[in-house]
């Protein structure tokens, strides 16, 4: 055996022996919380179905840990409203708040000063990258972007006219839009982009959008939608002029369900969302609990929480006629 060889292998039966040392059988496990230990998801347009699947995986993860949770938000599409309800969350003395931030900028502020008041925030399905925030959990929306680009060039054969509906100023929503416009340019020159317009996730903007794109580009092939939301207008439109268009979306709701059940959507790419909301609440309690982790690295000279994970990827799910079934949320729900 060489040297080196001879000093792992001690190294590894000295960590082996540290370890049976230190684990006693009857050692409670510090991976809970004390009586009273709050966590807070808090959303935008809290009543969107969306948000279910993900504060059922937060709420399994707190239960499991002894914790105690709450669902908050603003049932507007307001971002001064969200950040009203996200100081009244505040008012409650929380340990964390898992938050999805309507707009990244105007939320760096209120978040900073929640972190230096000690309480932890993670977010989550859309970003505030500049802000103190801990870590971010999402699906990756570069991944989401590709898959979509290649699948209806591949359905049009690599060439023909696009469109795409986008939700300015979300940043999980812009990335699945400029991330897709850019891969059909550097991949697919032969596609054309005819159409882009903000529905800003209103059924109604983007029936009337869709409407006006297929009037004005009889040969349009496809359409790419950031969120289930306008996804539904688009289908309406589609409808109303007999349209073959592709349509395919990120996200699903129980009536963009029903339409890809249909044909009348091509797919869906769903977030894991029930896996955002347990690894969320983890990655919350983690950050509200740093002195759990003891990283190799220099976090107790710069004062960085050893949780900063800048990204938690909880990956997606492609929602087809073929497993439509699997994603219907009334039967999710059942027994809960």
């Amino acid at each position: 055996m060489t040297p080196i060889r001879k000093l792992l292998a001690v190294a590894a039966i000295a960590v082996a022996a540290t370890a049976v040392a230190q684990a006693p059988a009857s050692a409670q496990s510090k991976f809970a919380c004390e009586p009273g230990d709050l966590y807070i998801m808090n959303v935008m347009v809290s009543a969107h179905p969306y948000w279910v699947p993900v504060f059922e995986g937060f709420k399994q993860a707190a239960t499991a840990m002894g914790c105690e949770v709450a669902f908050s938000g603003t049932p507007e599409y307001d971002i001064t409203k969200q950040i009203a309800s996200f100081e009244q969350d505040l008012a409650k003395s929380p340990k964390g708040i898992l938050l999805h931030p309507m707009q990244a900028d105007p939320f760096i502020d209120p978040i900073n000063r929640a972190i230096d008041s000690g309480v932890s925030i993670v977010t989550f399905a859309a970003d505030s990258p500049n802000s103190k925030r801990t870590s971010y959990i999402t699906s990756d929306n570069l991944a989401e972007a590709k898959y979509a680009a290649e699948e209806i060039a591949g359905l049009l054969g690599g060439k023909g006219e696009y469109a795409v509906l986008e939700n300015p100023g979300q940043s999980n929503h812009d990335l699945r839009v400029t991330a897709f416009i850019a891969y059909m340019e550097q991949n697919y020159p032969e596609m054309e982009l005819v159409g882009r317009q903000a529905s800003n996730q209103d059924s109604n903007k983007a029936y009337q959008a869709v409407l006006a794109m297929i009037q004005a580009n009889p040969n349009l092939g496809a359409i790419w939608i950031p969120e289930a939301g306008s996804a539904e207008g688009a289908v309406a439109a589609k409808l109303e002029t007999k349209s073959n268009v592709i349509i395919m979306n990120a996200d699903v709701t129980p009536t963009t369900l029903e339409h890809i059940k249909a044909g009348n959507i091509y797919k869906s790419l769903n977030p894991n969302q029930g896996i955002q909301g347990f690894m969320g609440f983890v990655a919350t309690f983690m950050a509200a609990n740093p002195e759990l982790i003891d990283p190799f690295n220099d976090y107790k000279r710069s004062g960085f929480n050893p949780m900063g994970i800048p990204f938690i990827d909880n990956g997606f799910a492609v929602i087809t006629k073929d497993n439509a079934d699997d994603f219907d949320l009334n039967k999710y729900m059942e027994g809960r």
